[in-house]
């Protein structure tokens, strides 16, 4: 039951991320207004960035409580889901309040962002963000690879 339970949370993490950031954030760009869009994006990724913080939590507890029941190949899941959890610490935790602010700051200079004395530092900080939300995405990729089955824990035993 366990090990149903961390690839279904494992997946739900993985699965959200890939499509908020991978497929809903360029359809709000194609669609939208920049200006709505990047404020629809930002609320989204907030909600992406608790999200990851709580499933990598409840992931890293669950790989502890699995690897003390002996099963040894939640170990090199554990490092991935470090990473995972670093990505989000680093994207959603230390990069976007930056980003918040300054978007913030440009509205109410009455602005896009695109548009502000912010717009470099902004295209900065967002570019950083991006590399810790594929190098998130590629760990997530890689965890729901590597999941171990039922089956075949029960079948090692």
């Amino acid at each position: 039951m366990a090990h149903r339970v961390f690839a279904l949370l494992a997946m739900l993490w993985v699965g959200s991320q890939l499509t908020i950031g991978y497929a809903v954030a360029p359809v709000l760009f194609a669609s939208l207004d920049r200006m709505v869009a990047g404020s629809l994006a930002a609320q989204l990724f907030r909600i992406e960035g608790m999200l990851g913080l709580v499933s990598g939590v409840l992931l890293l507890g669950l790989a502890n409580v699995l690897i003390r029941r002996g099963e040894t190949g939640y170990r090199r899941l554990r490092w991935l889901l470090i990473g995972m959890l670093l990505c989000v610490l680093i994207g959603y935790y230390a990069l976007q309040p930056f980003m918040n602010a300054m978007r913030m700051n440009a509205m109410q200079a009455g602005v896009d962002i695109a548009h502000s004395v912010w717009a470099s530092r902004f295209g900065m900080l967002h570019g950083v963000s991006s590399v810790f939300y594929l190098v998130e995405s590629l760990l997530g990729a890689w965890l729901v690879w590597l999941l171990p089955s039922a089956r075949g824990a029960r079948a090692q035993r």
